[in-house]
């Protein structure tokens, strides 16, 4: 089963969507079908020995449609490249391009929609003699110019609204051009009727009215609201073009002992790539040799740069601030995170949440109930208004009723107000380090009530470190610190690990070690300087018979910490506290959250102790502790049943079940761990402050999508009777079909503005 996304041409609003939708759904080998509009691309599931792309495309080439293939050349790139090349070279330039054309026809249709609304405004200002009325020679004037500019607004800059029509008369299928383009065709051809025959149909009703202004005015607005409806659109696609422009072209690659510079599409693995000052890394990878300072910006969205020397991991689209370099490429081509979370991005952005599945049942049954109320209208103006109103006001007032109804009741703003916002608030979430897997996740977590926790790796750092020193010497700290380093450098205990990592990052020396001897179960002792030294646990020094003060060790031991102790045969020198220590940003993160009105929970396999201490320091009142992955997953059952929405964070490997058991799983990711699938959203660099930013993105594009569907809602529900002259018997009133285009267009455009503005709201 093959699963792929395809851009498609000609998808103008959402009832084409849909259209595409129900023919690829009714297509022989098609399992799924999901048509987004807002970023006019089609996923689409299907069985390649059954149906082919190109097969799918020619099923929906009569309708007006057609799926961007890819080309020989792109089918030999790797998903980055293809991702890239996709994304700016060929839908870019081509969307550009489009938006050109719409740009020209819009800007040689305004001077006669303007000089139309002018004489329209004339004739109505005459006709309650607040103007003297257009006398006869300009009278006649524009009686033979209006029926030349209204064919070539309607033949020219209206071409894909009478495409519409025709392929709703030869197919059967309906969408938004449908509408306009029978609507203006209806108004253009009646006015033709009119002014062709104006002598022997004189008798029978008022040929002094004709509908050439609304021809114009009515395709001007549209085609200016679909050319700002275009150019915002492209707007909601910057992340993923950031994204793309992150990825170097080139990369310093040395071959044969020399530096050769190739494209980043031919670096190999284990390939030795130099990197200068201010050059972007072209692919995953470990540095070898050489040290400098990084800009991770991109992968955890953290400003600060990061300080790497040899044995660290480097990732694709990251910049290098200062010194030289040199690594080799681990990852290349879609391996790499960067086009790993490029594809993320622009899975997610094509993705529907739920919330879309009420817009898009409306959107398929909108149009042809739309046609049905427009002919229904016509009818009952020529039965009820002739009665009334005579035949001719009552024809007049019909026609202005069936245009106005099929201008006014667009589906198009319906259709944007959920992927437009899902785009951009995916976008935002992934400049700030936060990768949303689907928009169905983004959707449930402004849901959730209860976020639990895992301790270690998601509250703490997920490694031991140094995090104090107890002294009792004449020495200084950092004495103490250079002599335990130099001898716990000969072991290959992660405590060990944790005092070397502190004492190189405070670059003190490491001595030389002599008559190195590693005790089992107690610790080690070498000579330093022809003295010797212990470093190791109480057992060690009770070996020693050397006092020591129980209740200290004990409490430290009890808050989840281990003791390193540096002796001499005669005393102990000093003590050293090793611990998982707490995040900075976790502190303020569950106080965030429980601000939010949001309950923390953690859930650890530490012991209870350990626990209960970390949670009292990040203020966490609601700890199971030494909890195996079952008991995990049975808690999350029990806050499930008692109606709550769980939120599980934790590293996305031993976690893993829990995170599949909750509402929403996140996943704590460094900056270079690929593993970003594990889970619905995913915090880049492990940082527990994006989940609080995580679940406000998720409430604000939320409430973006809210109001774009109130919006749409809106426009139809009081434009539709408007339009129809429900109102009129009461009120008198009666919605032009020139205002109806107007409110039609800027419905859209203020639908995708709605949605940009999330783009600037601070999480």
């Amino acid at each position: 089963m093959e699963n792929k996304t395809f851009k498609v041409k000609g998808m103008h609003c959402a009832s084409c969507a849909s259209i595409i939708e129900r023919k690829f759904k009714k297509t022989d080998g098609v399992v799924l079908a999901e048509a987004n509009y807002g970023n006019e691309s089609v996923k689409v599931s299907f069985d390649e020995s059954k149906v082919t792309p190109e097969n799918l495309s020619k099923k929906i080439e009569p309708l007006g449609y057609s799926l961007v293939m890819p080309t020989a050349h792109e089918m030999g790139m790797s998903a980055s490249e293809h991702a890239q090349h996709l994304g700016l070279n060929q839908s870019k330039e081509e969307k550009l391009k489009e938006i050109q054309t719409q740009r020209n026809q819009v800007l040689s249709a305004i001077p006669l929609a303007m000089f139309s609304i002018f004489v329209m405004g004339w004739e109505i200002l005459g006709q309650f003699k607040i103007a003297p009325g257009i006398p006869y020679f300009w009278s006649e004037f524009f009686h033979h110019l209006l029926p030349l500019m209204a064919t070539y607004t309607l033949f020219v800059v209206g071409k894909p609204y009478l495409l519409g029509f025709y392929r709703f008369l030869r197919y059967g299928k309906a969408n938004m051009d449908t509408l306009i383009g029978i609507g203006t065709s209806v108004a253009y051809v009646y006015s033709f009727i009119i002014t062709a025959f104006e002598a022997p149909l004189s008798a029978y009703i008022k040929t002094t009215h004709t509908y050439y202004d609304v021809t114009i005015v009515v395709i001007t607005f549209i085609a200016l609201g679909k050319y700002l409806e275009a150019k915002s659109k492209l707007k909601t696609g910057d992340a993923i073009e950031k994204l793309l422009n992150m990825q170097a072209k080139t990369a310093l690659v040395i071959h044969d002992g020399k530096e050769m510079e190739v494209p980043v599409n031919d670096v190999k693995h284990g390939d030795q790539i130099i990197v200068k000052p201010a050059g972007k890394i072209p692919v995953d990878g470990v540095i070898v040799e050489g040290s400098s300072f990084i800009d991770e910006s991109m992968v955890t969205g953290e400003p600060m740069p990061v300080e790497k020397n040899m044995g660290d991991t480097v990732a694709a689209g990251t910049i290098n601030t200062s010194g030289s370099f040199t690594f080799k490429a681990t990852k290349v081509g879609s391996e790499t995170m960067l086009a790993h979370i490029i594809a993320m991005v622009q899975e997610a952005q094509g993705s529907k949440a739920p919330i879309q599945a009420l817009a898009d049942k409306i959107s398929s049954v909108f149009v042809p109930v739309v046609l049905v109320l427009a002919f229904v209208s016509l009818g009952t103006w020529l039965v009820l208004g002739t009665y009334y109103l005579g035949f001719s006001q009552a024809l007049s007032y019909g026609l202005v009723s069936f245009v106005g109804i099929l201008v006014i009741a667009c589906p198009c703003a319906l259709g944007l107000a959920t992927p437009t916002a899902i785009i951009v608030g995916v976008g935002k979430g992934a400049k700030e380090g936060i990768l949303i897997k689907d928009a169905a996740t983004l959707e449930k977590l402004h849901k959730v009530n209860v976020v639990v926790v895992d301790k270690t790796g998601t509250i703490t750092k997920g490694k031991p470190e140094l995090v104090s020193i107890k002294n009792f010497s004449e020495k200084s700290d950092d004495e103490i610190i250079s002599i335990l380093a130099s001898l716990e450098n000969k072991s290959e205990h992660p405590i060990a690990h944790a005092v070397v990592s502190y004492a190189k990052a405070k670059k003190l020396s490491l001595l030389p070690v002599n008559n190195f001897e590693a005790m089992k179960g107690k610790g080690l002792k070498g000579v330093i300087n022809k003295k010797e030294y212990f470093a190791g646990n109480t057992k060690l020094l009770e070996d020693l018979k050397i006092s020591f003060d129980k209740n200290l060790i004990e409490k430290e031991t009890l808050e989840g910490k281990t003791p390193v102790i540096l002796a001499t045969k005669e005393k102990i020198l000093g003590i050293i506290m090793v611990a998982d220590a707490i995040k900075p940003e976790s502190i303020k993160a569950v106080e965030k959250l429980q601000k939010l009105g949001i309950k923390v929970v953690m859930l650890t396999g530490d012991n209870k102790n350990t626990a209960k201490y970390i949670a009292d320091k990040v203020g966490i009142d609601e700890v199971v502790a030494e909890a195996t992955p079952e008991n995990k997953i049975d808690k999350i059952k029990e806050l499930q049943a008692n109606n709550k929405i769980v939120a599980m964070a934790g590293d996305g490997v031993n976690d893993a079940p829990a995170l599949a058991q909750a509402d929403v799983g996140i996943a704590m990711a460094t900056g270079t761990d690929v593993a970003i699938e594990s889970a619905g959203i995913t915090l880049l660099g492990g940082d527990i402050s994006k989940l609080v930013k995580a679940i406000k993105l998720s409430k604000m594009t939320m409430r973006g999508i809210k109001q774009n569907l109130f919006w749409a809602f809106i426009y139809n529900i009081v434009g539709i009777p408007l339009a129809a002259g429900l109102f009129y018997p009461i009120f008198g009133w009666l919605l032009s079909p020139v205002f109806a285009g107007l409110a039609m267009a800027f419905s859209s455009v203020s639908v995708v503005t709605n949605s940009l503005r999330i783009k600037g709201k601070k999480l």
